[in-house]
């Protein structure tokens, strides 16, 4: 498995059970950094800090969400730095978190699907900015556009429909974050744009992935429509119910081990680069033919 974090595979960092431990490491994309990297924080946040802005995806920065507890370190404030803008893709309490909103700033812009404004204007935040499908942002000097989800979301049971989205952000590098969904054939239209990173989600924070999420195989079938240079998988090896956290620490680790199995044999001109919470990929768009 190609882990990143000073090229080491798990078997040189070992923690209990054999399982390699969750540091701080960073490594480079393509050789040479340009002054743009990502680092997975755990579950669907991401910090992106690219040349013209840093973004962070989907913030969840606490170590317990209602009944969800963290089971990965910490999110530190020098990992996050000075946001510029951030990215929420769905409604859901473990995408949208009002408390980690505030950490970052009641000032940092958010982009946020339609129907999810009065939601973060109650939560503090002041500037929102919604998007449906195919509509398009500048923040922080950068292009987002919006795309479509196969993902149904209520904040509570019961509660309004409002829609998940993904998105795209122009860089360079030009990056795709899904949020949360399943596969969908749209999927494909979205790769039309010349992808050099995906951050795909590959599974959950329970037992089983439940429909509207992607697991390893999902996840592994949607590189053939999205087609991106690299592939960073998220939304794995950081929350648990906390009647399940004692799980044996391999069990972890099996969805990014599963997802690049898959991905060598369906989609195997996708780099997959495997990153524990915490660790940074220093990025360099190569040129494309």
């Amino acid at each position: 498995m190609r882990w990143v974090g000073d090229g080491c595979p798990p078997t040189c960092a070992q923690g209990e059970g054999g399982v390699r431990t969750m540091g701080t490491h960073r490594a480079r994309m393509y050789g040479r950094p340009i002054g743009a990297t990502v680092t997975y924080a755990g579950h669907a946040t991401v910090v992106l800090d690219l040349p013209a802005g840093r973004l962070v995806t989907d913030p969840v920065l606490r170590d317990r969400i209602g009944y969800l507890q963290r089971i990965s370190p910490p999110v530190t404030d020098a990992s996050l730095g000075a946001v510029d803008a951030v990215l929420v893709s769905h409604v859901h309490h473990d995408h949208l978190d009002g408390p980690s909103l505030r950490r970052l700033g009641t000032d940092v812009p958010v982009v946020a699907p339609r129907g999810a404004r009065s939601l973060l204007v109650s939560k503090g935040v002041r500037t929102v900015v919604e998007l449906l499908p195919g509509e398009q942002a500048t923040v922080a000097g950068l292009q987002v556009t919006a795309t479509a989800a196969d993902h149904v979301v209520r904040r509570l049971p019961g509660g309004p429909l409002v829609p998940a989205v993904g998105y795209v952000i122009e860089g360079p590098p030009r990056v795709y974050f899904a949020g949360d969904t399943d596969l969908f054939d749209g999927m494909t239209e979205i790769g039309d744009r010349g992808l050099d990173l995906a951050l795909l989600p590959i599974s959950g924070w329970g037992p089983r992935t439940p429909p509207g999420h992607l697991d390893p195989v999902r996840a592994a079938q949607a590189l053939r429509l999205l087609r991106p240079r690299t592939v960073v998988p998220i939304h794995w090896g950081t929350l648990a119910p906390i009647w399940w956290r004692r799980r044996p620490p391999e069990e972890r680790w099996a969805p990014p081990a599963t997802f690049e199995r898959e991905a060598a044999a369906v989609a195997p001109d996708v780099e997959v680069r495997v990153l524990a919470p915490g660790d940074a990929l220093d990025l360099v768009p190569a040129p494309r033919s």
